[in-house]
Formats: structure tokens, sequence, C-alpha cells
């Protein structure tokens, strides 16, 4: 596995977690809801430019990208 592979991996762990602490969530469902509502995938594809932002922004993203995919935590 790649340095950057590695990166990413951590980067998307941590953004997990942080959502998990923000929605009061555990992380496992954190995760799922992330992956169904295609967090994951925004948080992968986007990696270059999210990984520059605040936790607080990116939870932000992934609330919208999930909510425009079907999510709802409200």
């Amino acid at each position: 596995m790649s340095i950057s592979e590695r990166k990413k991996i951590n980067y998307t762990v941590a953004c997990v977690n942080e959502f998990s602490k923000y929605y009061n969530m555990n992380q496992k469902d954190a995760f799922l809801y992330l992956f169904e509502f295609k967090g994951i995938q925004f948080l992968i594809e986007f990696y270059e430019v999210e990984h520059l932002l605040s936790f607080d922004n990116v939870i932000e993203d992934l609330t919208i990208i999930c909510k425009n995919n079907g999510g709802d935590l409200s």
C-alpha cells in the first residue's frame, strides 16, 4: 500500500470518527450511513480538496452529500 493510500484511509477514518461524534452515533453506524449515502465515495473522490478543510467544513459537506443521496439525520 502506498503512502498516498494510507493517508486517504487515515483521513477517511478520522472523518468517520468526527462525523459520529457530531451526530452522536457509534462509529460503525456512521460508516454505514456514509457508505450508503455516498459520503465515503465523496471523501475518496475529493480527498485532495477536502483534507485541506476543517473537520467542521467536512462534516457540513458530508451532510449535504448524504442528504442529496437520500440520507436524513435531522
